[in-house]
C-alpha cells in the first residue's frame, strides 16, 4: 500500500525534522563506524558517494513527533526521542541481517555483507549507545525519563529476539509463546516510539501509557504483517525471496498457527519442515539443541548447533508449505490478529486527552502500517 498523500505528508515532516539532528548523531561516531552505519541508513552508497535511497518507512519517527504533538507540545519536542527510537532500532536491524544470515536490505548488501561480521557489530553497538547519548543531551528535564523508558523498551526488545533465537532450538513453539515473542520482539520499541515524544512533553502518565499502549498493539499488528510479508509478499516489494521464512523455517505467526492446527496437514508442514521425528530422534535436523537443564545448573548454556546443517528446501517443497500453512488456516489467523490489535491500538487513542489533529495522524499512520505491502 503506497501512503495516502496525508500519511506521505506525516512521514516526509517528520522526516525533514529529525534528519538534521539524526545527521549530527552520526557525526559523533568514528570514521569507520560513521562510514558502515551513513550506508546502513541509506545515506550514501558502498563507495561512499551519496545515495538516492531515502531508508526505511520513517514509521518510528513520525510516531515520536506526533506523540509530542498529540500531548499539546511542538514536534521539535519529539524529535531527540524519535532519533533516538530510530538509532535503537537500526541497532537492531543490524544486528538481526548478521544473526539470519540476510546478505541484503532494501535491495542493497548487508553492513555484515559487504564488510563482515565484526563491523556490523561495532556499528549496531554503537548506534544503541548514541540513542541514550542523544537523550540525555537534551535540554529537556524529562530526558532522564526518557532514556529510562528507551533502555527498558530496548532490554524488552533484546529478550523478546532472544526468545526469537531460543526457538530455533525447539521443534515445538506455541502461540501463546510466539504472540509473547512478538510483542516484546516488535511491539516494545514500537510501544516506546509512540510514547516518547509525549514523555518528553510532561504528559500527564495517563497519556503516554495509552500512547504506549496504542504503539505496543501496533507493533503485534506490525509484527503479524510482517510475517506475513515473508511469505505471500511479492518480492519486488519485500526484496526477498517469495516464501523466505518458509526456506529459513522460521517460527513465524502463521507457521506457528498452521502447526498447531493439528490435522494431516499441519503434521505434514512439521515433517516438511523439520523432518520426520521418528527418524530425528528428537533432534530436528539443522536445529540448535537445547541443553539439560538437570545438567547446566542456575545458568543455562548457550545452545549448541547440532550437525547436520539443514537441507535446503526445494522450490517445489517452499510452495508445497506454503499452500500447507495457507491450508492449516495459518495465514487467516494472522491477518485476524493483525486486525485485531489494530483494533485495540486505535482502541488505546481514545483512553487519553489528545490534541486531534495528531491523535487522526496516529490512526492512519496505523492503518497504513497494517495495510502496507513491503
Amino acid at each position: 500500500m503506497t501512503p495516502t498523500t496525508a500519511v506521505g505528508d506525516v512521514l516526509e515532516r517528520s522526516r525533514a525534522l529529525c534528519l538534521p539532528l539524526f545527521h549530527q548523531a552520526i557525526e559523533r561516531l568514528p570514521a569507520s563506524i560513521r562510514s558502515a552505519a551513513a550506508y546502513h541508513l541509506g545515506w550514501i552508497e558502498a563507495d561512499g558517494k551519496p545515495s538516492p535511497e531515502r531508508g526505511g518507512k520513517g514509521v518510528r519517527p513520525a510516531l515520536a513527533v506526533l506523540s509530542a504533538e498529540a500531548a499539546w507540545a511542538s514536534p521539535e519536542v519529539g524529535a531527540p526521542g524519535a532519533v533516538a527510537v530510530e538509532l535503537v532500532h537500526n541497532f537492531s536491524l543490524l544486528h538481526d541481517d548478521l544473526m539470519d544470515g540476510d546478505t541484503e536490505r532494501r535491495h542493497r548488501p548487508t553492513v555484515w555483507a559487504l564488510w563482515g561480521p565484526s563491523l556490523a557489530l561495532l556499528t549496531g553497538d554503537a548506534l544503541c549507545t548514541l540513542a541514550v547519548e542523544v537523550l540525555l543531551s537534551t535540554p529537556n528535564p524529562a530526558a532522564p525519563a526518557a532514556a529510562r523508558a528507551l533502555e527498558e523498551a530496548t532490554a524488552e526488545m533484546i529478550a523478546g529476539q532472544a526468545d526469537d533465537l531460543a526457538f530455533e532450538a525447539r521443534r515445538a513453539v506455541s502461540v501463546e509463546e510466539c504472540m509473547a515473542m512478538s510483542t516484546a520482539k516488535t511491539g516494545a520499541l514500537l510501544g516506546c516510539a509512540a510514547s516518547i515524544g509525549a514523555l518528553l512533553a510532561g504528559a500527564p502518565p495517563a497519556t503516554v501509557r495509552a500512547l504506549r499502549d496504542f504503539g505496543r498493539h501496533l507493533g503485534v499488528a506490525f509484527q503479524a504483517v510482517d510475517d506475513l510479508l515473508g511469505i505471500w509478499g511479492d518480492p519486488a516489494r519485500t526484496g526477498k525471496p517469495a516464501g523466505n521464512d518458509i526456506r529459513q523455517r522460521k517460527k513465524s505467526m502463521p507457521i506457528v498457527a498452521a502447526l498447531a492446527a493439528g490435522d494431516d496437514e499441519s503434521r505434514e508442514l512439521d515433517a516438511l519442515l523439520f523432518g520426520d521425528p521418528a527418524r530425528e530422534n528428537g533432534r530436528s535436523n539443522g536445529h540448535r539443541s537445547s541443553p539439560d537443564p538437570a545438567k547446566t545448573g542456575p545458568f543455562l548454556a548457550p545452545p549448541q548447533w547440532a550437525p547436520p546443517p539443514p537441507r535446503p528446501l526445494s522450490d517445489a517443497e517452499v510452495a508445497r508449505a506454503t499452500a500447507l500453512v495457507e491450508a492449516c488456516g495459518g495465514k487467516d489467523w494472522t491477518a485476524a490478529r493483525a486486525k485485531a490489535h489494530l483494533d485495540a491500538a486505535l482502541g488505546s487513542l481514545e483512553r487519553a486527552r489528545l490534541s486531534a489533529l495528531p491523535r487522526r495522524a496516529l490512526a492512519d499512520l496505523a492503518v497504513y502500517v497494517v495495510e502496507r505491502e513491503s
